[in-house]
C-alpha cells in the first residue's frame, strides 16, 4: 500500500511541471541557480531593471538586454558606470539601498539581480516580485549567468564565442605563469579581506585559479563553504607571497579616508616579503571588486600579466 505514493508522486510533479510549462506564454526558466524557479518570464523583455551594479548590469549590457534602471550611485567601476549612463540607464540609488519608488515608476517587465545566496533572495524576492517578473541568481557561476541572460536576447552564439576567446587567453596565460606565490588583499575602511583560492569563490579569484596562479597556504582551501577570510593585523604576516596585489576601496570610502595610507606605513605591512622586495602592486578596485563579466575577466588577466608574469 505504501508503494503507491512513492510511484505516483514523481508522476504528479512531472505532470504539474508540464502543465506549468505549457501554460507559460513567455520564457520558462528552470535553472536551479534561479530563486523560486521554475519561473515564467517574458520571452523578449523590453524594460529591464537590474538590482546589482556588477554581474547583472555588465552582463546584461553585454548581451543586449534593454536595461532602463540599475543602482549606479557610488559604483567602483567607473567605466561601467559611464557605459550605463551613456545608455540612458536611470539610477536606483546605492546598491544596498535601492529606491523602490524609482523601480516602480520605471514599470519593468523583468527584474534581474545577482544576490549570491538563497537566504538573501528569500528576503528580497517577496517584496521586489510584486513590481514585475523577477529573476534572482544565487550562484557564483558567472559564465552560466551569461548564457541565461543571452537566452533573452538571442546572443547565445556571441557569448559562447567570447567565452571561447577568454578560455584561449586563459590557456596562454596559464602556460606562462611562473611558480611564484601570489597574495591578494583588500583594504577597506574597517577591515582586511582575503578572497580565497576556493571551490566557490568570487569571480576574479576564480580567474586567478584558472590562470594557474599559486596562492599561499593561508589563501587556499578545499572547503566549498569558505570563500573569504578577514585577517587581523597579526594574521597579515600569513600573506607571504612573493608577489602582493592589493585592492583599496570598492563601494566604500577606504580610498579617500586615509586608512590605506596608514596601512602602508605600518611596520607590520613593511615586513611582508613582497613589500620588502618591491613586488607589491595596487590594482584597480573596479574589475576586482565589481566584476561585471568578460571585460572584467580580461582586465584581471592584464594585471596578472603585468605584475606576475612580466616581472619575472
Amino acid at each position: 500500500m505504501l508503494r503507491w505514493p512513492l510511484i505516483l508522486f514523481p508522476l504528479v510533479v512531472a505532470t504539474e511541471t508540464a502543465h506549468a510549462q505549457s501554460d507559460c506564454e513567455g520564457k520558462y526558466v528552470t535553472s536551479e541557480a534561479v530563486y523560486a524557479a521554475p519561473l515564467c518570464l517574458p520571452e523578449t523583455p523590453t524594460r529591464v531593471v537590474v538590482l546589482d551594479a556588477s554581474f547583472g548590469l555588465g552582463i546584461g549590457l553585454d548581451v543586449g538586454l534593454p536595461i532602463i534602471g540599475a543602482p549606479l550611485d557610488r559604483m567602483s567601476d567607473e567605466g561601467l558606470n559611464a557605459r550605463a549612463r551613456e545608455a540612458g540607464i536611470q539610477s536606483l540609488g546605492f546598491v544596498t539601498e535601492p529606491s523602490l519608488e524609482t523601480l516602480v515608476a520605471l514599470q519593468p517587465d523583468l527584474i534581474v539581480g545577482l544576490v549570491g545566496s538563497e537566504s538573501m533572495a528569500s528576503g528580497i524576492y517577496p517584496q521586489v516580485s510584486q513590481f514585475g517578473p523577477t529573476l534572482l541568481y544565487t550562484d557564483t557561476d558567472w559564465r552560466d549567468f551569461y548564457r541565461l541572460m543571452a537566452g533573452f536576447t538571442g546572443e547565445e552564439d556571441t557569448v559562447e564565442s567570447r567565452l571561447d576567446d577568454l578560455d584561449a587567453r586563459l590557456k596562454d596565460v596559464r602556460s606562462r605563469m611562473p611558480a611564484s606565490t601570489v597574495s591578494v588583499l583588500r583594504i577597506t575602511s574597517w577591515d582586511f579581506q582575503v578572497y580565497l583560492d576556493a571551490p566557490e569563490t568570487y569571480a576574479p579569484f576564480e580567474i586567478m585559479r584558472e590562470a594557474g596562479v599559486r596562492r599561499t597556504d593561508y589563501e587556499t582551501t578545499d572547503d566549498p563553504t569558505l570563500s573569504m577570510k578577514r585577517p587581523d593585523w597579526e594574521e597579515i604576516a600569513e600573506l607571504d607571497g612573493e608577489v602582493l596585489l592589493y585592492v583599496v576601496g570598492g563601494t566604500n570610502a577606504s580610498d579617500s579616508d586615509g586608512r590605506h595610507e596608514e596601512v602602508l606605513e605600518n611596520p607590520l605591512w613593511q615586513m611582508l616579503p613582497a613589500v620588502r622586495s618591491g613586488n607589491v602592486h595596487r590594482v584597480d578596485h573596479g574589475h576586482w571588486m565589481q566584476f561585471s563579466g568578460i571585460d572584467s575577466a580580461h582586465a584581471v588577466l592584464d594585471d596578472l600579466e603585468r605584475y606576475v608574469i612580466d616581472t619575472e
